[in-house]
């Protein structure tokens, strides 16, 4: 995925995050969906396009569409007030789709961090169908402080390492990923016991 998509990813997955919490409106949220929708739907044509058949950098662009249509499916259901469940079992398939490019990333790209990353935005999207597909409202809180809290780990921060040429990949630091994430979701897991034990007010 381009550096720059991956940063105006983590501003969307941001928004989306605090958006399950309750912080932001759908309907607010949809605008930034839509943008982020389009960018991420117009770029991997583009580089497909322009390709010229190459199997690697068409490959490389193809992941980009699963966010591209996510968040354009967010953005006009958000507009339009539509069921979320259409969005949830997309994710399932974004989930599984996710799984497979972590598995490039690892073993056919030796990019161990990538591998991790694609892992974290397994997770999500496989808790994105939890909440909207499948109707689990006891995961809500805990989706949203796990998307708020990995937003900018795995997307703006290697999207600015990235472009100030600072990136890097190897079995060090997909070590460190992998840590910085599981420590992530713990505190995710955290944050929502809090919220759910927090006494309601008399």
């Amino acid at each position: 995925m381009g550096n720059v998509g991956l940063l105006y990813v983590g501003a969307v997955l941001l928004v989306n995050g605090l958006a399950l919490l309750g912080r932001v409106s759908a309907r607010s949220a949809a605008p930034l969906n839509l943008f982020v929708g389009g960018l991420q739907c117009v770029t991997p044509t583009v580089l497909i396009i322009q390709a010229g058949g190459d199997a690697n950098a068409i490959l490389a662009a193809s992941g980009v569409y699963l966010f591209g249509i996510t968040y354009l499916y967010v953005g006009i259901a958000g507009l339009a007030g539509l069921d979320p469940a259409g969005i949830g079992w997309f994710s399932l398939f974004v989930a599984g789709a996710a799984v497979v490019y972590s598995g490039i990333s690892f073993w056919r790209n030796g990019d161990p961090v990538f591998g991790v990353i694609w892992l974290a935005w397994a997770l999500l999207w496989a808790l994105f169908f939890l909440v909207l597909g499948l109707g689990k409202q006891q995961f809500t809180t805990f989706t949203g402080w796990t998307v708020t809290l990995l937003s900018l780990p795995t997307c703006a921060v290697p999207a600015f390492l990235g472009m100030t040429g600072g990136m890097r990949s190897d079995t060090a630091t997909g070590l460190l990923s992998a840590g910085i994430v599981i420590v992530l979701v713990a505190l995710a897991r955290l944050l929502s016991m809090k919220r759910v034990t927090e006494p309601v007010p008399a």
